[in-house]
């Protein structure tokens, strides 16, 4: 276990005027609260903070936050408070201190909800100091690092939470060799077979190429200091859990990687960097599709550097990365390495460097970002879900007529880019040019892309986007409009059902009273109010005896009659069938699906018929279904008397076919017939010679002598049906046939 004057003196390294007694307090202070307490393995428990701070001090930080790695598990498990570590420490600190503590651990076998919440409060405290994030990625890596001792089960959950969250968390912050050590340390609990075999064959690459790669070590180095350029040149193999990835994303075999092997070129400065790639494509040929240029455009945790493939001295694929000194900091360690720096005087006179962290990198930005969606009232598993998206995606980098670069998860479309560049944009999007081209907005959008993105006004997304897009941002966006233009929908059908019912009432009905009674209905405007009528959350004589206490219910529900056809209008569905509806037209509102939709309630609510059927020439009744929208009944249907005690929930509908219509509508027949062979194949047959199409068949009983079956079909209208029903009724082999509720 580290000692105490070992910690002083590694930050005093890197940051020679430490406040010395601030680490020297707060190793005693949580030294003597640990007291006792032991790790799973045995060891002291203070060996843990001890040991996450020494990793803090691998990244250089300072002395607030070592202190804070020393402290970060007192108020959670010893006796320590809050208050007394903001008197010995300062509040600052007692601030980071309470943050880490709020941080329950993330269980990926609990209930998602919980796991969302926390992390919740993980990105929350983060934004609030990012100084967070670094002692908590320091403390799972250390954990990851003990894991042995522990349950199996335990080290299997343990392990794939760190797989779905804190792996990709380091890698969204530019702190790859976390990333990777987290990654490889995890994939050994989570699939230990597939780890020792990848390590193996890795072992045993790195044993045969080693002479092939200290010989190109040794020839690119020369090249360029033939060419003025001084550079070390360091080959690299790639880790297990990053083998085995590329080869569960594209399905290869180990023998078919091409990039086990690459090499890292580190030259003095940027214009080196080009020089370098000019010298490189010159002497060997390049591998074509395989550049990338991340100085010019950096990926969005910071990281810059040339990438390009060769064919080399033996005619194999070689990769490089070309990059200056202070890249490569940043490509190691990321945000942390992404700082104000400050040149001093070190205790053995040479100028070091000391770190003050900054917000002003593009991980952090994207930290921001993600917070954002914390606002958006997204429910915790969508917010879990975006999250997660946001986590693993790859970039493609694309560019607005203007110039601006939007950085994007790869196979993302122009709808994420839309919403990307403005949510007004995305929301208002219905169509796309790519390059000048006028391109679906579904095509996926590749890396140096002009997109520009068409506009209508009172336009709405539509929900199947949701679907498509693969940004948080743009699902949450489009979460968010979808539930807005429902919303508008119900609100304005439950308008409708409070007037209607006031009126069949006697009762007087205004906005200013329903404003009046909106406490003891549950609800915080009248707009939502609205909307709950409409969606069947709130009965309409839930309204009636707030507004007038002393109203009896005593109407008895009038199913099926017709109104005057005075104030009727036209309901025309996508599919081209009429409604009729009582009420006062409203302005048409946009399709959103090809599902039949329903008018005049100030958008589109959907219609759909209820499990008997229903066929024009029937006697018809609508009934609103909480969240389904309108379901249609045949006027027979026993199903009705369950909405005896709601007439409010009651819509008066009629046929009125387009004769354009070329389409079948639903009915259920049930047929008895003797039990033979070849029975079902001649009603089959009849049904066919009829123009009938049988969407679905179920056998009810079977008995020695007769067979009862049930038949979903779909006909042109009433006269049709009756047709087919009697043509079955006249076969042999028919008992008896009937329509189901007809």
């Amino acid at each position: 276990m580290m000692r105490q004057y070992e910690l002083v003196e590694k930050v005093a390294a890197y940051k020679p005027d430490l406040d010395e007694a601030l680490l020297n307090r707060a190793y005693v202070y949580a030294m003597q609260k640990h007291g006792a307490q032991k790790r799973a393995s045995g060891d002291p428990y203070f060996s843990h903070p001890l040991e996450v701070a020494a990793i803090l001090t691998e990244l250089r930080l300072d002395e607030a936050t070592i202190a804070t790695a020393l402290l970060h598990d007192t108020i959670e498990d010893t006796d320590a408070t809050r208050k007394e570590i903001d008197h010995l420490f300062g509040p600052r600190i007692g601030h980071l201190v309470e943050g880490l503590t709020k941080l329950k651990r993330l269980d990926l076998v609990s209930k998602r909800t919980q796991q969302a919440e926390n992390l919740r409060k993980l990105l929350l405290a983060i934004a609030d100091d990012i100084r967070v994030l670094l002692v908590k990625l320091a403390d799972r890596l250390h954990n990851m690092r003990t894991l042995g001792p522990m349950r199996e089960d335990k080290r299997a959950r343990i392990a794939q939470e760190t797989l779905d969250i804190y792996a990709p968390l380091a890698g969204r912050m530019g702190m790859q060799d976390m990333r990777e050590e987290l990654e490889d340390l995890a994939f050994r609990h989570v699939n230990l077979e597939a780890y020792e075999t990848l390590t193996a064959r890795l072992g045993e690459l790195k044993e045969r190429y080693a002479p092939t790669i200290a010989r190109i070590e040794a020839e690119l180095a020369a090249r360029l200091k033939e060419h003025g350029i001084d550079a070390t040149v360091k080959g690299r193999q790639k880790r297990p859990y990053s083998v085995f990835s590329k080869m569960q994303r594209k399905a290869m075999s180990f023998e078919q990687l091409s990039d086990i092997f690459g090499f890292r070129v580190v030259v003095a400065n940027e214009e080196d960097c080009y020089r370098t790639l000019g010298i490189v494509h010159r002497a060997w040929r390049m591998v074509p599709g395989r550049f990338k240029d991340y100085i010019s455009t950096p990926k969005q945790n910071d990281y810059r550097s040339l990438h390009t493939t060769i064919i080399g001295m033996s005619g194999q694929r070689v990769e490089l990365q070309i990059r200056t000194q202070d890249m490569h900091s940043v490509a190691e360690l990321g945000i942390a390495a992404h700082s104000i720096y400050k040149d001093q005087i070190g205790p053995d006179g040479e100028r070091v460097r000391s770190i003050e962290l900054s917000k002003d990198s593009n991980a952090y930005a994207w930290l921001r970002h993600t917070i954002e969606l914390l606002a958006s009232g997204d429910t915790s598993d969508e917010f879990l879900e975006n999250t997660k998206l946001e986590l693993f995606q790859d970039q493609v980098f694309c560019f607005t007529p203007k110039g601006r670069l939007i950085a994007l998860p790869r196979g993302a479309t122009p709808i994420d880019f839309a919403y990307a560049v403005h949510t007004n944009v995305g929301n208002s999007c219905v169509g796309s040019k790519i390059n000048g081209r006028i391109m679906p907005v579904l095509t996926e959008l590749a890396n140096g892309d002009e997109v520009e993105i068409i506009r209508g006004e009172g336009e709405v997304p539509s929900a199947a986007w949701e679907t498509i897009a693969v940004t948080g941002k743009a699902r949450s966006a489009i979460r968010r409009a979808s539930r807005v233009n429902i919303r508008k929908q119900y609100s304005g059908l439950g308008r409708q059902i409070l007037e209607r019912a006031f009126t069949r009432s006697n009762r007087t009905f205004s906005v200013d009273m329903l404003k009046a009674v909106l406490g003891k209905l549950g609800h915080q405007n009248v707009e939502d109010a609205f909307a709950a009528v409409g969606r069947g959350e709130l009965p309409a004589v839930d309204v009636l005896r707030a507004i007038h206490p002393d109203y009896q219910d005593t109407r008895a529900t009038r199913r099926g009659k017709q109104e005057p056809e005075e104030g009727w209008f036209n309901l025309r569905s996508a599919a081209g069938m009429i409604f009729r509806v009582p009420g006062k037209p409203r302005p048409r509102a946009r399709k959103t699906d090809p599902a039949i939709l329903i008018r005049g309630t100030g958008g589109d609510l959907p219609v759909t018929f209820s499990e008997d059927g229903a066929v024009p020439g029937d006697r018809i009744v609508g009934i609103l279904e909480p969240g389904k929208g309108i379901t249609i009944y045949p006027i027979q249907s026993p199903a009705l008397m369950a909405f005896e005690d709601h007439p409010e929930r009651w819509v008066d509908v009629r046929w009125d076919i387009d004769e354009k219509l070329d389409r079948r509508f639903p009915a259920r027949i049930s047929v008895s017939a003797i039990n033979e062979p070849g029975s079902l194949s001649e009603i089959a047959a009849t049904i066919a010679h009829n123009d009938a199409n049988v969407h679905k068949l179920e056998m009810k009983s079977t008995a020695p002598d007769f067979t009862l079956m049930v038949f979903d079909l779909e006909v042109w209208d009433v006269n049709h049906l009756n047709r087919t029903l009697s043509q079955i009724r006249a076969k042999e082999c028919v008992s008896s046939v009937t329509r189901v509720n007809g």
